[in-house]
């Protein structure tokens, strides 16, 4: 320690002492100008002051809490108030800490799955989309299913309503079903498999056969689901008495009036929409849902689903 005039003074030695500080990281402050020297001695050393000590014990909070060499300096020379620093500091440490989550979730799910090198950049690829990302894909995909299609608005607005919603932290599970869910959307198949159910939705509207089973089914559905799956449980035949009651009633409830219910060709006709509806890959892209965004399960309707398509044509 030296005095100048009545000031105590240190070199950078005393001074990373003092700190705790390493010696070649107080001299790369003082070279970028964040540290300047509060005097020199006769042979050109740098000293400096307990006001200098004090800014560097400010500069190295500052790094610790990660900020950049520039906006350390900012802060310094109040070019930027530390608060605003700390605010713009706080939101990147936010993405970089989703984006942490995100790839430690990656790493999960491959270790779970023991992935190939290309499903794991194709994992890696998917899991760093952003929520925005993620439902423009989701756009893109129904815009595609109805474009140039007369179809019912109100049931495509209920369909393209649920949209993927990634948590920051998500389990393997969530990131697994957002990965199989993206891979679903974007599969040529399911996208043939969903945009001929729009195709057949816009020709029953001009045919005028649709407004009719439509109504029907969205207030009988649920309870012949509840229905069937009884039925699936019992171990009952589709061609039952408890088989063929449901499939009468379903198909009185479809029927317009100049359409004879108890027709077999009727019948027939009827499930296949039932089929064509019922298609495991449509429900599989609910239950996905369901798991990313963390809504109840969505338990499978295939055996109920079946049923009623085995009574109808039976």
């Amino acid at each position: 320690m030296r005095l100048v005039g009545t000031t105590a003074t240190f070199t950078i030695g005393e001074l990373a002492r003092r700190t705790g500080l390493p010696v070649k990281t107080i001299r790369f402050y003082s070279d970028e100008g964040l540290l300047p020297p509060t005097d020199r001695t006769d042979a050109g050393y740098r000293l400096y002051d307990a006001a200098a000590m004090a800014r560097l014990e400010l500069v190295r909070t500052l790094r610790e809490l990660g900020l950049g060499l520039a906006d350390v300096s900012a802060a310094l020379t109040q070019s930027a108030t530390v608060g605003e620093l700390a605010t713009r500091h706080v939101e990147a440490l936010d993405e970089q800490i989703r984006r942490l989550r995100l790839r430690r979730a990656v790493l999960r799910a491959v270790a779970k799955r023991n992935s190939e090198l290309e499903e794991v950049n194709l994992m890696n690829r998917l899991a760093s989309m952003s929520d925005e990302e993620r439902k423009r894909l989701v756009d893109e995909f129904w815009d595609e299913m109805v474009a140039g299609l007369d179809i019912d608005q109100e049931f495509y607005r209920r369909m393209r309503s649920g949209k993927p919603e990634l948590p920051d932290d998500p389990s393997p599970e969530q990131l697994e079903a957002w990965i199989e869910f993206a891979e679903l959307v974007q599969d040529p198949d399911f996208r043939a498999l969903i945009r001929r159910m729009s195709e057949t939705q816009a020709q029953q509207i001009k045919d005028g056969e649709f407004e009719h089973p439509a109504e029907a089914w969205r207030t009988h559905w649920n309870e012949w689901m509840v229905r069937a799956q009884e039925a699936v449980d019992a171990g009952e035949s589709p061609t039952s008495e408890t088989g063929q009651t449901l499939a009468a009633e379903i198909a009185t409830a479809s029927a317009r009036p100049d359409q004879d219910a108890a027709a077999a060709e009727f019948r027939r006709e009827l499930a296949d929409r039932f089929a064509a509806s019922g298609d495991a890959r449509a429900e599989r892209y609910w239950q996905l849902l369901a798991t990313i965004n963390d809504w109840p399960p969505v338990p499978t309707t295939q055996p109920a689903v079946g049923f009623m398509i085995a009574a109808l044509r039976g």
